[in-house]
């Protein structure tokens, strides 16, 4: 005989059911147990105010400074009592003596003085323009003396045409211009240039060495004492 079973009193079949409700409550306790709090007791405390039955306040006692009456003003300085005093007294009278001699009084001999003599003035150079005795090449010193300035300007000239050579660099460069030389005739005769200005080094040192090249002069004079004279003289450099 095959037994059979009640579907109604399967109790497997509603277990996922009973197990979701039982899941429910446990999670709900949990939550309820987390959430529960406790407080302490509180006492009742009772607050009374002590207030002082003397609530007057002190009052500041103040004090009035009196000023003390101000001192009486000093009296009048007494008059001052000039007392006029008799010219008894005898002043003595300063004789002053004279300083002026008698004939009897014998003059002493003045002592005669040295002469120092005087040291001579550093002499200065002196233009050619100004000077009183020019200085001249020789042989123009027999000329009479208004020609001797233009014999010295004639030798001048052939010195220079016969010592004249043209700096071989300026002319491969094509410098030309004119050099102005300014020199010193010494109270002994000899030359000393001073300086040059020109467009070119080359032209200005070849200036100087036909300069250098004059002979010895006479000097110049001034009040007949030989005197240094400067000259300026230009040279003209030109390219034919």
């Amino acid at each position: 005989m095959e037994l059979k079973k009640n579907p109604k009193a399967d109790l497997n079949r509603n277990i996922s059911l009973f197990f979701a409700i039982g899941l429910a409550l446990i999670s709900g306790l949990c939550w309820a147990a987390i959430e529960f709090k406790t407080y302490d007791k509180v006492e009742k405390l009772d607050y009374t105010m002590d207030l002082q039955d003397d609530l007057d306040e002190d009052v500041p006692v103040t004090m009035q400074l009196t000023t003390p009456p101000p001192p009486p003003p000093p009296p009048p300085p007494a008059p001052e009592v000039i007392e006029v005093v008799e010219d008894d007294e005898e002043i003595e009278e300063v004789e002053i003596e004279s300083t002026e001699t008698t004939k009897e009084e014998v003059i002493k001999e003045v002592e005669e003085i040295e002469e120092v003599a005087e040291e001579e003035p550093i002499v200065t150079d002196v233009p050619f323009t100004v000077i009183e005795d020019k200085p001249m090449f020789p042989g123009c010193e027999k000329k009479p003396k208004s020609k001797q300035a233009e014999c010295f300007k004639e030798k001048l000239d052939a010195h220079v045409r016969k010592t004249f050579q043209y700096p071989e660099i300026a002319q491969e460069m094509g410098i030309q211009g004119r050099v102005y030389v300014n020199f010193r005739i010494n109270k002994d005769g000899t030359i000393s240039v001073i300086g040059t200005r020109g467009p070119d080094k080359n032209l200005e040192k070849e200036a100087t060495r036909i300069i250098e090249k004059l002979p010895k002069l006479i000097p110049g004079k001034q009040r007949g004492k030989p005197t240094p004279v400067t000259f300026a003289y230009p040279i003209v450099f030109r390219l034919n």
